[in-house]
């Protein structure tokens, strides 16, 4: 069986390690964790691993946050990935730092990542685990907020939060989307 597992995100030095883009941070740690390489592919980066004989493509779109959805549609057409076998990672100002939640469909929330993956896949209905980043932004500086590093303390507990999540994902990749639901909530 074969999964998309996408993290969102932006490419570019700037917006390493922001809180933006703590999707590409995800799917790094569980590249690293099961021991793989990034290749550079048709819009993005790519790597393939494996695990309990799943194999999942790990993508890191280089279209930047708001044409995430041409990448995510270009690789579930090129691999024959049915939707439902594809997740999405992403930031999440909307749900307390380190919060998790993990659902089959929904909204975008605001988010453009999402905006453009509904538009182009035309549908909402497409597994996403939201990595909360918390709201502690004085008025008017959300977007500072979203594209900033993270602080100290947010830092420390980050690898905590990243093991978290490559648990979720490889938990829906093996025992499926609604007990994986159970995993990002504990």
């Amino acid at each position: 069986m074969k999964y998309l597992i996408t993290g969102l995100g932006n490419i570019g030095a700037e917006y390493d390690h922001t809180r933006h883009n703590v999707g590409f941070d995800v799917v790094d740690a569980l590249c690293k964790e099961l021991e793989g390489t990034w290749k550079a592919v048709s819009h993005g980066e790519m790597a393939e691993v494996k695990f309990k004989g799943r194999i999942l493509l790990l993508l890191k779109p280089n279209t930047y946050m708001n044409l995430s959805g041409k990448a995510i549609r270009y690789w579930l057409q090129k691999e024959k990935i049915e939707v439902e076998n594809s997740l999405v990672i992403l930031d999440d100002l909307n749900l307390d730092f380190g919060k998790l939640r993990l659902r089959a469909k929904g909204s975008d929330g605001g988010h453009n990542g999402l905006k453009s993956i509904q538009a182009l896949l035309a549908t909402d209905a497409y597994p996403r685990l939201r990595v909360g980043i918390g709201s502690t932004f004085s008025k008017g500086k959300q977007v500072d907020f979203v594209l900033g590093k993270w602080s100290i303390d947010e830092g420390a507990e980050l690898p905590h939060i990243l093991e978290k999540c490559c648990e979720t994902i490889k938990a829906f990749v093996t025992i499926g989307l609604e007990r994986a639901m159970n995993v990002a909530a504990k």
